[in-house]
């Protein structure tokens, strides 16, 4: 053990080439320092408390200046806008929104369907949510708006709180599809204000770290699922069926199944439209991405295959002729506000709180790729609050719950966008439509919006090979990515949501269980200690043993990490700790006995014994038969059997045998108290027991990041344990914090003090090999390190 004074120069120097390696013998320094312990460490760095601030005083503070930044925090605009670039950004941030608009209009009529809604409600959703998002939001490309995943949500809660079936015509058991669809815009516009005060009240009390417990692959396992569940939503409109409204777990396998029953029962024309659809869709995708150097702009597929299938529909009537289902009666202008129904809140809030944190996640997530992307910072909480807005005006005037798109999102970046003003743009250009041009979309075959809502499922339908990836990078996030999207399949995605964020949280409690524990040794000429098992030239230190967890300590763990360290050390420290204590109580017996037998000697002595030489024989006799019981049991028989002649010394008086027996019992007494006062009578030598190869341990607990009252117990234990098999305990790497907790959980006592705590593993080494089960109040030494 021990340091050289090079510190395995030569080996570096063989590794570098030759003008670096004379360079570093020119430098040759050395550092050399005092080995410290935690209170030698605290007086020479001068540890000083921190002094406590409280955060709500300045709450209540009151200045221009703190109002002015109050006021751009929370409405972003007026930080950047009257600085904005006209020259330099205007003309992308024009062509983006003019590029998003075009693919917001077909969206926003096909996911209004996947929402169980009138396809104008899914314009009336890309108007208001994206002005409102201009405002207040802090990222600059991600496209707020209508998004397939919320609107399948919406389309749950919408269809299974307001079914067909409630709304049947007696006379004719024909569907009242005017007042199905009232009470759904209601349901709609309702969940959204409830999700829109669910964000904005996470936001200000700076709750934006919530989506940190939907990992990646929790969001792409969970979306997939999504999309799958859109693709099933759609085939009633491929296929021109009338399907019931299902909900809860396995609706999604119900709906599959109803799907195949009755596909005899297909209108031929509308599976012909939409798969003329899909193909001219897919087509023009095909053709953007081998002409994306070329083009300018890439050429909107969705808006020219919806008005050409607008104009063949109208032209040659396909709802009249071939029973082609149509969006039917879109009004123009805008509507008036509407204030929420309360009465729905309670049977809502369930629903609007998944809702709202599904659709910040996916939000922030899109958010902080671009902002990484483009070197800019995107605030979280003010992305709640910002999401929150748009969704709670939305709800006023008829909205249904967005989010942002990836595809829109991407065109907008692709385009030229910079900043917010590209979702103006697009909301401008949304509201030019419904005012003006929504009417003419009357004829549009639902058909064709089911086929772009399936075609823009590609993206997400791609992420299915993340199954590969994850295989073979993380094979844990494969395992919450296939349980998310089974669960969401199954469970619906309310629920799926649900089991897939607990199944994270209680997969991340099971590895913090099962962490991975080491013995670590020493690699040569160095102060570094690694794993053992690991590193074939690290060394255990003789004498010195050196334990470390990968995880922190607290009550989930703590027991599993004692045992760990009891079958790491390879002594079995319960088992020897068991073997001395019955020993020692053996032991304490006997002094106990002896103590007992000294008491009677001492009141022996104190008794006058009279003798009288006319005694007659039977008295003889029976005074010999009490002093024979205290001499023992053989030499009483024996004196009793030969009479005078086997005992010779006993003759005519018994006076010298009890003299001689007080002689042996205060030798015993005497030999009882020697032995009680020997100091090592209950050492593992003296007790015959084998000793640990070890006299030191040292806990590394550098991975220490808390610690509870569990850990503190586990601690103290651990001393106690290890002491009983004189092996001294030392703890290494604690960072100050922790330090702090323990001093606060009354750790330190007279028997565990700052001393058993040094500053690195490398001091708690080198005091261990110089102090071996000594105090930890010895001198200490200088080392090179």
């Amino acid at each position: 053990m021990g340091l050289s004074e090079a510190l395995g120069q030569r080996d570096t120097e063989a590794l570098l080439p030759v003008t670096q390696a004379m360079e570093l013998r020119k430098r040759n320094y050395y550092v050399e320092r005092p080995l410290l312990n935690q209170e030698q460490l605290e007086e020479l760095g001068c540890l000083t408390s921190a002094t406590e601030t409280h955060q709500w005083r300045t709450w209540f503070q009151c200045s221009y200046t703190r109002a002015r930044a109050l006021l751009l925090q929370h409405l972003p605009v007026l930080a950047w806008l009257p600085r904005y670039p006209v020259r330099d950004w205007l003309l992308g941030d024009l062509l983006a929104g003019l590029s998003v608009a075009i693919m917001q209009l077909p969206q926003g009529l096909a996911y209004a369907l996947l929402a169980g809604l009138p396809p104008v409600f899914g314009l009336y959703s890309s108007f208001y949510p994206v002005f409102i998002y201009f405002l207040f939001g802090t990222s600059r490309h991600i496209s707020v708006g209508t998004f397939a995943v919320m609107s399948v949500m919406v389309g749950s809660v919408t269809e299974s709180l307001a079914p067909d079936e409630d709304f049947l015509q007696a006379e004719n058991a024909t569907v009242d599809e005017e007042a199905r669809d009232a009470a759904r815009v209601q349901l709609a516009a309702t969940l959204s204000v409830l999700v829109g005060l669910f964000q904005v009240g996470l936001g200000l009390v700076h709750f934006g770290f919530v989506v940190t417990y939907l990992s990646e692959p929790l969001v792409r396992g969970y979306t997939t699922a999504a999309s799958i569940q859109v693709f099933v939503s759609q085939l009633k409109y491929v296929f021109g069926l009338q399907l019931s409204s299902r909900s809860g777990p396995l609706s999604l396998i119900y709906t599959v199944l109803e799907v195949c029953w009755k596909l005899p029962q297909s209108v031929v024309g509308t599976v012909v439209t939409a798969l003329v659809a899909g193909v001219v869709l897919v087509l023009v995708k095909l053709l953007n991405d081998k002409l994306q150097r070329h083009l300018p702009l890439p050429l909107p597929g969705e808006l020219l295959t919806l008005i050409g299938a607008t104009g063949i529909s109208y032209g040659v009537g396909l709802k009249r002729r071939f029973g082609v289902d149509v969006v039917g009666n879109i009004p123009a202008g805008l509507v008036p506000p509407v204030a929420p129904n309360p009465q729905l809140f309670a049977s809502l809030v369930g629903y609007a709180f998944t809702i709202a944190v599904v659709g910040f996640a996916i939000a922030i997530s899109l958010g902080k790729i671009f902002a990484l992307r483009h070197g800019y910072r995107v605030d979280s909480n003010q992305e709640l609050v910002a999401l929150g807005l748009s969704n709670l005006v939305g709800g006023i005037f008829r909205c249904f719950p967005v989010s942002c798109s990836m595809s829109r999102s991407l065109v907008q970046e692709s385009t030229g966008g910079n900043t917010q003003v590209a979702g103006a743009v697009s909301s401008l250009f949304i509201l030019i439509i419904i005012v003006k041009l929504g009417e003419l979309f009357q004829d549009l075959p639902k058909a064709v919006l089911a086929a772009v809502i399936i075609v823009n499922l590609k993206g997400m339908l791609k992420q299915f090979t993340d199954i590969c990836s994850l295989w073979k990078a993380n094979r844990v996030d494969l395992l919450i990515w296939l349980v998310t999207f089974v669960a969401t399949i199954l469970l619906n995605l309310d629920l799926g949501l649900a089991v897939a964020v607990v199944f994270s949280l209680l997969l991340v409690v099971f590895r913090t269980q099962l962490p991975r524990y080491s013995i670590l040794g020493q690699v040569p000429d160095t102060d570094i200690y690694r794993d053992v098992a690991e590193y074939s030239e690290a060394r255990e230190v003789p004498g010195v043993k050196i334990f470390r967890s990968s995880a922190t300590m607290y009550f989930a763990n703590a027991e599993l990490y004692s045992d760990a360290l009891k079958q790491r050390c390879g002594v079995d420290v319960d088992h020897l700790i068991s073997r001395k204590k019955k020993l020692v109580k053996k032991q304490e017996q006997k002094l106990k006995r002896l103590k007992k037998l000294q008491k009677q000697t001492a009141a022996s002595k104190d008794t006058s014994v009279s003798i009288e030489v006319n005694s007659s024989t039977r008295d003889m006799e029976s005074n010999n038969m009490e002093d024979s019981k205290a001499e023992g049991e053989g030499s009483a028989m024996s004196c009793r059997d030969g009479g005078d002649h086997a005992c010779p010394e006993r003759k005519a008086t018994d006076l010298p045998a009890q003299v001689s027996t007080g002689n042996e019992l205060e030798g015993m007494a005497a030999s009882g108290q020697e032995d009680a006062k020997a100091p090592d009578v209950t050492t593992l030598k003296a007790l015959g027991l084998p000793q640990p190869h070890f006299h030191s341990l040292i806990l590394d607990l550098g991975a220490l990041s808390f610690v509870d009252t569990v850990c503190l117990k586990s601690l103290k234990n651990i001393f106690r344990d290890f002491r009983e098999i004189e092996v001294e305990v030392y703890m290494a790497a604690c960072h100050t914090p922790v330090v702090a907790q323990l001093e606060a959980g009354h750790f330190f006592d007279a028997s565990i003090t700052k001393q058993h705590l040094f500053a690195s593993v490398h001091d708690a080494v080198l005091f261990a090999l110089q102090h071996p089960r000594s105090s930890p109040a010895s001198p200490v030494l200088m080392t090179k390190l």
